[in-house]
């Protein structure tokens, strides 16, 4: 008999929440955002439910119409280095820019959460995308979308080769001898290219899981390309279930196309689930979701992949404009699939805002129906899990103590953790030491 696909699951640590008026729920705590109790909860709830990981969204560019959490909240690897001692199995993933920091650091932090956790650490690698960010770096201007992403792969080149620095047996740690470690198995990375010159080796050692797991979300072209020959993990935002489909199906094909083994790459699509005991009692939570963001929240919503373009001066119930200059060089896929859907279905501006900024989608409902969103998507070939995001306080309870248990006896959903690492829940292999492979090679040779 073949074993079911089992899904894997993340849980997005938003504080205050996704949307601009999230905070504004009777039982949300406006300070969660900075609340390291609130985090410690969410997190060991989540790992109660055997999610596979913990996930920190970030940007390093606010203005005053950014999302309250946005305007106030913690750095993801510290919040994560804190959660890692009140956690023992969920993987931690923290998002770190590569246009607005250095490769030596970045492999230093990460590194040493992957360490602090045992083998947990991930880091979603992104190029920021709000122009406002250069200034808050001593630089000029922002880069363009396409050198962006020639830095990125520069910059994971760098980190990379960074963590493989110590071969796995080189601390010998030998007492009697006095000897510390074999200084063959320590290596310079001596690294020169277009973005970057480090010569390295790492001052720390690789964990029990050898690399910290690779996640990305990129939509544009070159975004995909750079998810399909990099990651280990993707995430998506999709409108439908046949939209997310043809993702899934473009995704994999690069995949393959890079020589990989595709699935070995998971497709997570991002998901605010609504559950009710009844239909009606989901339509009325989803409602009242609904009606936490205002249009003028919802229009600072919608600039935002637009590099916090201010749609005011439009006017709100006229056809949607044309500013796709203003996402070219921002969220390139957000803001073009705006403007295409706007064009499509004919969308005021008014529309377009409430539509992005209160989706609906096929995760609201009973648990049984929210349980068969989760299945039909996996076994379709939609997803291979998904990235869950609270739509309302006190909904992860309410899925952990009615869907988990469902997604679990359907047996598409684990009962216990495989593994104490990252890499070993989600079952993808170790990542050889390059330079203890080339020894291999050299002595089959």
């Amino acid at each position: 008999m073949t074993q079911k696909r089992q899904l894997k699951l993340g849980f997005m640590l938003h504080g205050v929440g996704q949307g601009w008026g999230d905070w504004r729920h009777p039982d949300a705590d406006p300070t969660a955002s900075t609340n390291f109790s609130y985090y410690k909860k969410q997190a060991q709830l989540a790992e109660a439910a055997k999610f596979d990981f913990l996930f920190v969204a970030d940007s390093v560019f606010i203005t005053e119409k950014s999302s309250p959490h946005y305007l106030n909240r913690f750095e993801p690897l510290t919040i994560l280095s804190a959660l890692a001692g009140a956690t023992s199995n969920i993987g931690l993933v923290a998002t770190l820019t590569a246009s607005y920091s250095e490769p030596f650091n970045v492999a230093r932090q990460f590194a040493s959460l992957d360490h602090i956790s045992g083998g947990r650490a991930g880091w979603n690698v992104v190029t920021s995308w709000l122009e406002g960010s250069a200034a808050n770096y001593s630089k000029s201007a922002h880069l363009a979308h396409d050198v962006r992403y020639r830095l990125a792969g520069e910059y994971l080149d760098v980190v990379q080769g960074l963590w493989d620095s110590w071969e796995d047996d080189a601390l010998v740690h030998d007492k009697q001898s006095g000897v510390f470690f074999d200084p063959a198995k320590l290596h310079v990375l001596n690294h020169r290219g277009e973005f970057f010159q480090v010569k390295g080796p790492l001052n720390i050692a690789r964990s029990s899981q050898g690399q910290p797991v690779i996640f990305q979300a990129g939509a544009s072209e070159d975004g995909k390309n750079f998810a399909a020959s990099r990651a280990d993990a993707i995430f998506a935002g999709h409108e439908n279930f046949e939209e997310a489909v043809a993702y899934y199906r473009d995704i994999k094909k690069r995949v393959a196309g890079f020589g990989r083994d595709p699935d070995q790459l998971f497709v997570l699509p991002g998901i605010r689930p609504v559950i009710g005991s009844t239909e009606e009692e989901a339509e009325r939570k989803y409602q009242e979701f609904a009606a936490l963001t205002s249009i003028e929240n919802a229009l600072s919503m919608l600039g935002r992949p637009f590099n916090d373009y201010d749609f005011l001066e439009h006017d709100l119930d006229a056809p949607f404009p044309d500013v796709s200059a203003h996402g070219a060089n921002s969220n390139q896929s957000h803001s073009n699939k705006i403007l295409e859907l706007a064009r499509r279905e004919k969308l005021t501006l008014r529309q377009t805002a409430l539509r992005f900024a209160t989706p609906r989608s096929d995760f609201v409902g009973t648990p049984e129906q929210v349980a068969d969103a989760f299945e039909r998507w996996l076994e379709r070939r939609a997803a291979d899990g998904f990235v869950y995001n609270v739509s309302l306080p006190k909904e992860l309870e309410v899925f952990a103590e009615t869907v988990v248990p469902i997604l679990q006896q359907r047996g598409i959903h684990r009962s216990e953790y495989a593994s104490d690492t990252f890499r070993g829940n989600l079952g993808i292999p170790v990542p050889a030491n390059r330079y203890s492979r080339q020894e291999l090679v050299a002595a089959a040779e």
